[in-house]
């Protein structure tokens, strides 16, 4: 039976939910392939992530009755000059709160605010197993399949981890026009707070 949808509140993270959103990771690098990375981090080690991602980019909470629900935010691509009108995604949700909406609702804020960045390329970088398991199943391509992300490239066993070798896929949706000229990417601080605030509260 589907969840319910629910309507969260949708702001930025700020130091004080570091821990909370820890707890959302932590299970994800522990129990399953989705994470590759084979330790849970330190609270100060993802306190500083948070705050690194921040100094340019969106890093957003879904939140509802005063509980994190999820959060994503977009990072560097690359990280050369000339991928600055692109990103990467990421997107992790509670325990017990997929298919409810939360995810569509983080990312579809994610894309509003990287359109006003004057950001054009949004690429997920997403763990692809060779027949799902316990550890690692589809449902994040399917999820940005119905975000309307297109597959693009595959790195074939290029991933392992729970004694088990994994692909790595790369997903694209393109958000803007690529104009001979593009204005310059506008770092998240820097774009006015009226209109982020509209544009975390947009309703579609």
């Amino acid at each position: 039976m589907q969840k319910q949808t629910i309507k969260p509140t949708i702001r930025t993270a700020i130091a004080a939910d570091a821990q909370e959103l820890l707890d959302i990771y932590a299970p994800y690098v522990t129990d399953t392939a989705i994470s590759f990375e084979y330790d849970v981090p330190s609270l100060e080690e993802f306190e500083m992530r948070i705050s690194n991602i921040l100094e340019k980019y969106p890093y957003l909470i879904a939140e509802y009755g005063g509980e994190i629900l999820g959060y994503a935010y977009t990072h560097a691509f690359v990280g050369r000059a000339a991928y600055d009108h692109a990103v990467e995604t990421t997107i992790y949700l509670k325990e017990g709160r997929t298919k409810m909406g939360i995810g569509r609702m983080l990312y579809e804020a994610l894309e509003r605010i990287s359109g006003a960045q004057n950001i054009f390329n949004m690429n997920a970088c997403i763990g692809y197993p060779e027949v799902p398991d316990e550890h690692l199943t589809l449902n994040s391509v399917q999820f940005h399949e119905h975000m309307g992300y297109q597959m693009v490239g595959t790195f074939h066993n290029c991933g392992y981890k729970f004694d088990t070798w994994y692909h790595m896929v790369w997903m694209e949706k393109i958000i803007g026009n690529h104009d001979p000229a593009p204005l310059p990417v506008i770092p998240f601080p820097d774009l006015n707070s009226e209109k982020v605030a509209h544009l975390l509260h947009f309703s579609t």
